[in-house]
């Protein structure tokens, strides 16, 4: 059954039986059963360090794009929880487009503490930077694209040059950012998990997204495409996204912003899988921003 102007949104759910996934606090593994095949090649467990959660997987279009543009997407779980394989999804999603896509594991909490997950993060670019050639993508097309969590890994590599620095690149080497539905500003903590991977209440202000926002100027940052749930309960999108949008602009930074309706925090990032796309245009912004010729 497709979608029509006639068929309401939640009865077209119904009838694939997917409106209890949606209402469920994560959709993303019952999902991954629908993933199409014959849209890319898959590579799997890439080592991008030596721990044994500093691992990637590889999405790559097929047929091949010549010098695609190269993702490496970080998923949520307020720092404590995730793993690759439950983001196939993704993964499909972008290398349908004719994106070259990575979907990173990180070391979480409590075994880390902040900085530990965004210098993982680090690393997966590194690898990313240094691989795009031999996986048929652009070594400057290189994206950093999170949601939730990821988000704000995503944010701290483009906004805070300490974690590229620190593996020889700068957040100005990349051809982009997309953060979906992230946190950039949540001091005080009041999450239980969130004040153990923050080591709240040690947590230092230059660890917030915001803070280096309002510090930055143009040509620091890579240019920047902004999502989020407009009725998100979880992360909130005015003290979160628009406030760092507002930041960003306000500094001369390239910015695009955008409040989806009809989505949640957790089906913002569901409507990139193939059943879900009629919930809101995430993969089209996301897909258009990335594939979009450089200036």
């Amino acid at each position: 059954m497709t979608p029509t102007p006639d068929t309401p949104r939640r009865h077209w759910l119904a009838a694939l039986g997917l409106l209890p996934l949606l209402q469920a606090c994560s959709p993303l593994r019952v999902i991954n059963a629908l993933v199409p095949t014959g849209t890319h090649r898959f590579t799997a467990d890439q080592a991008y360090g030596p721990d044994a959660r500093q691992r990637l997987d590889v999405y790559q279009p097929d047929p091949p794009v010549a010098d695609a543009p190269i993702v490496v997407f970080f998923y949520g779980g307020s720092w404590s929880s995730g793993r690759r394989q439950d983001y196939r999804f993704v993964g499909e999603a972008l290398a349908s487009r004719g994106i070259v896509t990575l979907v990173a594991d990180y070391r979480l909490s409590p075994q880390v503490r902040y900085p530990v997950f965004v210098q993982d993060s680090a690393l997966a670019l590194r690898w990313a930077v240094d691989r795009a050639a031999n996986l048929g993508a652009s070594p400057q097309r290189v994206f950093a694209v999170g949601h939730s969590a990821g988000a704000y890994n995503a944010a701290m590599l483009a906004l805070d040059p300490r974690w590229l620095g620190a593996v020889a690149l700068a957040p100005e080497r990349l051809a982009g950012w997309v953060g979906l539905a992230g946190p950039y500003d949540f001091l005080p903590i009041g999450v239980p998990e969130v004040r153990v991977a923050f080591e709240w209440p040690q947590t230092p202000a230059d660890s917030q997204p915001l803070f280096h926002a309002r510090r930055s100027g143009p040509g620091r940052v890579p240019r920047t495409l902004l999502l989020a749930a407009r009725n998100d309960t979880l992360v909130d999108p005015r003290r979160n996204t628009q406030a760092l949008a507002s930041a960003l602009g306000q500094r001369g930074i390239a910015v695009e912003l955008e409040l989806l309706e009809g989505v949640s925090h957790t089906t913002l990032i569901g409507a990139m899988a193939a059943p879900l796309r009629g919930l809101a245009p995430v993969l089209d912004r996301v897909s258009a921003f990335i594939t979009r010729p450089p200036a």
